[in-house]
């Protein structure tokens, strides 16, 4: 039930004594203005530097031909390894693991892109239509490569966002032909790449593996390949199962670091998580000990009120108080000190960030390793809950206490 005496005399107690209540609410105010600071420029530094790894699969490997570091078989170190379409067929039949597989070609040097009196030197790949995907490419407009690309080794080509600009400007590109080495490419999307580095990625562009193979003299060639394994299998083990196969085919030894490039990007995404897993553990050390102790000095505000207050609670006390509303005026007003407080430093915190977000979006700065600092609403909500229950903590003692003093002692008290 309401009552509003007892609200009026806690608001009473609070205008009396304003420096006090002041500097008790601005030590929860704090602590949990650093807290949501902190786990808000965590998340920001942990956004952008996730964001380099852009849409592309997070459990993906990436293989590539390299040179043999080490002797084998009576064969000298120094050998160049040399992919195949066979080693493709060979890795789909007998790595049980496998999800997704894509090679990917280039045309070798930036070679000059035309469109009627525009042109541009960019890098021009052949891949299959999982490559794209895989690799985090977005159609932006049109559309990406597809199967029947593939199957029919059609002269069809997608550009990156920047290509497309440079060569088309405003001008709609899709349906209109482009000439890469002589030869004549109907332009069918663009694409665009999330992450800190996709404008140079979209300085790219992407013709049929087949294509690429029949048409630039690279047959049987494969100079790089993604993977990627099902859901539950660790990339890593698929690594040792691929690496063994290669070894095996083209006869080099698998201790051989140098023979294959090889790139594991659920490797180095679970350094990134493992990495900001501790900085978030240490972020919440830190706020919640400077709330702990924004909070004790709630509670020994509360035993400096009681103890001012000891002739007055006598008196109610001799008048019928229950020691229960005794308690609960003193839990009251601490609930108010710590819930009021915290919640103007958790709303101090939240338009902090938020200020920091619109800065950074209006100014256009370049900040690669941080983006978006933001705190999730279940921390928020979680918040608020503990500041309620810190609150009441904060006063149970004071409370208790309270509700054990004596009316006949308390009169006597000076």
């Amino acid at each position: 039930m309401f009552d509003l005496d007892k609200w009026q005399e806690i608001l009473g107690t609070m205008q009396k004594n304003k420096l006090r209540t002041f500097l008790t609410a601005f030590g929860v105010f704090w602590g949990i203005f650093m807290l949501v600071l902190l786990l808000g420029a965590g998340k920001g530094l942990e956004n952008g530097v996730v964001n380099r790894f852009g849409h592309g699969a997070k459990n993906s490997i990436y293989i590539w031909s390299g040179k043999t570091a080490l002797a084998h078989q009576g064969m000298s170190p120094g050998r160049e390894i040399k992919l195949t379409n066979q080693d493709l067929q060979t890795i789909d039949r007998e790595v049980e693991s496998l999800n997704m597989m894509a090679p990917r070609n280039r045309v070798m040097g930036e070679y000059t892109i035309n469109y009627k009196k525009q042109n541009g030197s960019f890098q021009v790949f052949g891949a299959e239509p999982d490559f794209m995907i895989m690799n985090g490419e977005i159609a932006a407009r049109g559309r990406l490569l597809n199967q029947n690309d593939e199957a029919e080794k059609r002269k069809v080509v997608v550009l990156g966002e920047q290509a497309a600009e440079v060569l088309f400007g405003e001008q709609n590109p899709i349906g209109e032909y482009v000439t890469i080495r002589g030869i004549h490419f109907k332009v069918v999307g663009t694409f665009s790449v999330g992450g800190n580095n996709g404008a140079r990625r979209e300085e790219r562009a992407y013709i049929p593996f087949s294509t690429i193979q029949s048409t630039f003299n690279q047959p049987n060639q494969v100079q790089m390949m993604i993977l990627t394994a099902e859901n539950g299998v660790p990339a890593e083990e698929m690594e040792i199962r691929l690496k063994t196969i290669l070894a095996q085919r083209h006869k080099f030894s698998e201790d051989d670091d140098m023979a294959l490039g090889i790139e594991n990007t659920e490797a180095e995404f679970k350094k990134v998580t493992g990495l900001f897993n501790g900085i978030r553990m240490f972020v919440w050390v830190v706020g919640i000990g400077t709330l702990i102790a924004g909070i004790v000095g709630v509670s020994n505000i509360m035993l400096i009120i009681v103890k001012e207050r000891t002739r007055e609670i006598g008196v109610r006390k001799a008048l019928g108080a229950t020691p229960f509303s005794i308690v609960s005026l003193i839990l009251q007003e601490s609930i108010v000190i710590t819930g009021l407080s915290g919640y103007m430093g958790l709303l101090a915190g939240t338009g902090l960030l938020a200020l920091m977000e619109y800065a950074m979006e209006s100014s256009g700065a370049d900040m690669p390793f941080f983006a978006n600092p933001e705190v999730d609403p279940d921390v928020a909500i979680s918040a608020t809950v503990v500041l309620v229950l810190s609150g009441a903590i904060a006063g149970l003692m004071p409370a208790l206490k309270a509700a054990r003093i004596k009316p006949i002692e308390a009169l006597r008290a000076d």
